[in-house]
């Protein structure tokens, strides 16, 4: 599917429109000073928590501004969406929220307590292929199929206008940002937060952390192209996955993106147990891996103010006690 790529100004616009429209359905998280990585790389670290955003994760302000951008006829024929599990948990958050019918399309892998956590919002859960470009694919169709509205996890401007609030609320808290560390999967987090921090300010040095066994972002844009490329299994299982064909985050996050760290899981799992037992916060894998990309090379952001979003918070509690 062919879309308008979106512009500078287009994200700027969307992203004060969702400001002002989801700003009585999610919460303001916390930008908190983190003592223990700021002495660890001689800088101002900051940990954007949106591991205690309502749902769980970030995605609440994409899905948000999403589901409250629709007419009421829209609304009445029902909503399909496709996700790993936070998108889902979202976007079932949502529907409920304003009554509507919702249908989340979901990989057969994805984590059973995101399964649980939609289904008891009320949304069906369907399961089906085993990536999250499967997913996607089918929760169209099924859209297509039912004359429901899709809303994509994160191929959409109103989407990534609703994650750019993050960027927001950044800015009117810290003007004078340096770096900011962001996990990337399909590149609406980074596209809306990033991409919003570097226009209000050219100089803000935007970092994609990806796990080495799904980095297909990275992948995507050293070949100047979306590909289509297996993902192995990893503790980051919110940002694993491929990038649909056509998504207008990939050139979003090219021009947006200035260096990519690629994590190993062992870094991926010491970041989750730092988290909690430093910050006294759980995270999941794909929230961590702003913080395991810190971790590995500290020294590179000394005397700088330096921003890592915590993406999400919801993990297994199966993978957790392994973890511990």
């Amino acid at each position: 599917m062919n879309k308008p790529v979106m512009t500078v100004k287009d994200l700027v616009k969307e992203a004060l429109a969702a400001e002002s429209r989801i700003r009585p359905c999610i919460r303001e998280t916390p930008l908190e000073y983190s003592l223990y990585l700021s002495n660890l790389g001689d800088c101002r670290a900051y940990l954007k928590l949106e591991n205690v955003q309502i749902t769980g994760s970030f995605k609440l302000r994409g899905a948000a501004n999403k589901l409250l951008s629709l007419s009421e006829g829209e609304k009445m024929r029902g909503a399909v969406t496709a996700s790993s599990g936070n998108h889902g948990t979202a976007f079932a958050h949502m529907t409920n929220h304003l009554e509507m019918r919702g249908t989340v399309v979901l990989p057969k892998n994805a984590s059973p307590v995101k399964i649980e956590a939609l289904r008891s919002l009320g949304a069906e859960a369907v399961l089906f292929g085993e990536d999250c470009i499967d997913a996607e694919r089918r929760g169209r169709q099924l859209a297509e199929e039912r004359g429901a509205v899709y809303v994509p996890p994160y191929n959409d401007p109103l989407i990534i206008g609703g994650q750019a609030t993050i960027g927001i609320e950044i800015h009117n808290r810290l003007k004078d940002v340096d770096v900011i560390i962001v996990p990337v999967g399909g590149g609406g987090l980074m596209a809306g937060a990033g991409g919003y921090l570097k226009t209000v300010n050219r100089s803000v040095f935007a970092v994609a952390a990806q796990p080495e066994h799904s980095c297909v972002m990275y992948e995507s844009i050293k070949a100047g192209r979306i590909l289509d490329i297996p993902s192995r299994p990893t503790l980051s299982d919110g940002s694993a996955g491929g990038i649909e064909p056509g998504s207008i985050t990939f050139p979003l996050c090219r021009d947006t993106i200035d260096d990519f760290i690629l994590l190993r899981e062992e870094e991926i799992a010491s970041a989750v147990r730092f988290m909690l037992e430093n910050h006294a916060l759980l995270v999941e894998g794909a929230g961590a891996l702003p913080v395991a990309a810190f971790r590995k090379y500290p020294e590179r952001y000394a005397g700088r103010t330096v921003v890592m979003v915590v993406s999400g918070g919801r993990i297994s509690p199966d993978v957790l006690r392994n973890l511990l």
